[in-house]
């Protein structure tokens, strides 16, 4: 009898494409896990039923003014109060693709996190400027980490 697989959602917003294609890279990572079922998500078209469904999430965002994605932001919000007492210390991790420092951006993620309350569990990535294939690399490799410690019982 085989066990049921785990579930990890990318959740994810993009203008420039930039951010668009670290998700698609941590979810490329993420496949390479076959007990785990990745999910790869665009903020607005993610909703509560998605966030129920992980047992990991990872969140990406452009900086946009020193702050996350309106996007993002709006995912955030529209979950925020349904999800109360249901995903406690679910584990997350953060991805931004920055034109300045992103700090900004990670810490009103942080912030919000806490309120969850999620778990974080892998360092940010945070790509300044303009992607490189090493900042798509870590990507992959976040993607592959956050769903090995999700099929693993790590997180």
């Amino acid at each position: 009898m085989t066990e049921p697989r785990k579930h990890l959602l990318v959740v994810y917003h993009s203008q420039t494409g930039h951010t668009r294609n670290m998700a698609r890279a941590a979810w490329r990572g993420a496949r390479r896990v076959p007990e785990v079922e990745t999910r790869l998500k665009m903020a607005l078209r993610a909703d509560l039923n998605d966030l129920l469904w992980a047992q990991g999430l990872l969140l990406g965002t452009p900086e946009n003014f020193g702050y996350m994605s309106g996007a993002l932001k709006n995912f955030l919000d529209r979950t925020y109060y349904p999800a109360q007492g249901k995903i406690s210390g679910l584990p997350y991790a953060v991805f931004i693709s920055a034109g300045n420092d992103g700090t900004g951006a990670l810490t009103s993620i942080e912030r919000i996190a806490r309120g969850y309350p999620l778990k974080p569990v892998c360092d940010p990535i945070i790509a300044r400027g303009e992607l490189t294939p090493d900042d798509l690399q870590r990507c992959e490799e976040l993607g592959e980490t956050m769903a090995s410690g999700v099929a693993w019982g790590i997180f």
